[in-house]
């Protein structure tokens, strides 16, 4: 399967949380092609969990995985790191008190 382009990506992910009411916004605009995409799910009460995308190494799958977990800020640092060794990286910050991001609906998993 070849990957979508990361902006094309993350517009088809914002349409998606659009339509099912969730906020998002693009706070990191990475490489239009290329860049990779990084999810943050801020659940309004403090905390944060930042999620990549990445390879299975046994069945050679894109899956989700949790890149940071916890505090808002510890997140946010983690994700600032991200940038600085990544300039481009894309951020998306989905805001969902109940901890919606959509990332294992079909056709976002990848």
């Amino acid at each position: 399967m070849s990957r979508l382009a990361a902006k094309f990506w993350v517009q088809a992910y914002m349409a998606r949380l659009e339509f099912a009411g969730i906020p998002a916004y693009v706070v990191a605009h990475g490489d239009d092609t290329a860049g990779a995409v990084l999810v943050k799910l801020a659940t309004l009460d403090g905390q944060a969990v930042a999620y990549q995308r990445s390879f299975d190494l046994m069945s050679g799958d894109r899956k989700w995985v949790v890149l940071a977990d916890g505090d808002e800020a510890s997140v946010d640092a983690a994700l600032g790191r991200q940038r600085e060794f990544d300039p481009d990286v894309w951020v998306v910050e989905v805001e969902d008190r109940q901890g919606r991001h959509m990332l294992d609906e079909p056709g976002l998993e990848a």
